[in-house]
C-alpha cells in the first residue's frame, strides 16, 4: 500500500521518502493526525510510524523496513495529496 521513492547516499545507505498512500480508490488527500517516530529515531519493520485519516476511515501506516526516521515532510494536522511525500527514512539492516 505504500509508494516508496529511493534516492541512494552511497552503497552502503539509502534514503527513502514515503508518499501518502491511497487507502481507497476516490481517496484524493488524508490528513498526518499523529506520528509515532520523531526525527532520529530508531524503528523495526512493521512499526507503525504514523497515523492517517481520510473522511472515512483511519489508518496506521507500518515501516515497509528497518531504518530510522529522517524527517517529517508534513506536520500532524496538514492534509496531504495522495502520492506526495509525508517522510523520509533511511533504510538499515
Amino acid at each position: 500500500m505504500l509508494l516508496k521513492t529511493c534516492l541512494k547516499e552511497s552503497k552502503s545507505k539509502m534514503k527513502i521518502v514515503l508518499k501518502m498512500p491511497r487507502i481507497s480508490m476516490n481517496m484524493e488527500e488524508g490528513t498526518v493526525t499523529k506520528w509515532n517516530k520523531n526525527p532520529g529515531e530508531r524503528f523495526l519493520e512493521k512499526d507503525i510510524l504514523y497515523t492517517i485519516e481520510t473522511e472515512k476511515v483511519s489508518n496506521e501506516v507500518e515501516a515497509p523496513c528497518n531504518g530510522i526516521m529522517l524527517e517529517h515532510i508534513v506536520p500532524e494536522g496538514e492534509d496531504v495529496e495522495v502520492g506526495a511525500g509525508v517522510c523520509k527514512i533511511e533504510k538499515t539492516d
